[in-house]
């Protein structure tokens, strides 16, 4: 039985994803490590939508029994779980990209919870353009690779450079929204490209 050009597309999407899945793995080293509260976070997006069938599978992909909180673990496990996810959620979310940028808003929300998320809102002064300012040190208590900057170009837009993070764009784009809505701030647009496998441009404006 022939497939439907609908059916080739969508085949054709899932080994994209998965050959893109493989290249950042691929570039990752054992010294590339992601907080624990991140992980349970994400899990508990799953359990909630796909119940504990579906956050069974995460876990069984990341390899790990469980995941601690404050604990440290690979980007590379990190980088399982979060595929996992989002195929597990992506019928749910209207598709991949829509479940990655749901998860990166799940990650935001973990992050302000976090003593460096209480941290980033007070140096912030509930002012948009400090907290974009303020991303990248708050990054850096998340993670501990790659390297983000901002570069701005105008009072209320700028680009967020992201260099060897290994996370997908639509993931950072529902992170960014989610952070610059938290400060209440209006007509707010976040639009990511890649400019490499590990590196990519996020443009940030709001009202």
């Amino acid at each position: 039985m022939s497939m439907s050009r609908h059916e080739v597309l969508v085949d054709q999407e899932a080994q994209d994803l998965r050959e893109d899945l493989e290249r950042r793995l691929a570039l990752t080293t054992p010294a590339d490590m992601v907080r624990g509260m991140f992980f349970l976070g994400m899990l508990e997006v799953v359990r909630t939508a796909a119940g504990e069938e579906g956050m069974r599978r995460c876990v069984e992909a990341g390899g790990e029994p469980r995941f601690v909180e404050f604990f440290n673990y690979s980007v590379s496990t990190f980088l399982k779980v979060n595929d996992t996810a989002a195929r597990v959620l992506a019928p749910r979310y209207g598709g991949w990209e829509q479940a990655q940028r749901h998860l990166g808003r799940r990650a935001t929300a973990d992050m302000l919870k976090s003593a460096g998320g209480k941290a980033l809102l007070l140096l912030s002064k509930g002012e948009t353009r400090r907290l974009v300012g303020n991303l990248p040190s708050a990054y850096r208590t998340a993670v501990n690779y790659g390297e983000r900057t901002v570069v701005w170009e105008g009072p209320s837009r700028g680009r967020v450079l992201m260099r060897r993070d290994f996370m997908p764009c639509a993931y950072h784009e529902g992170l960014l929204l989610a952070a610059l809505e938290g400060m209440n701030a209006r007509g707010v647009e976040v639009r990511g490209s890649r400019v490499d496998v590990l590196d990519g441009e996020y443009l940030v404006s709001w009202e």
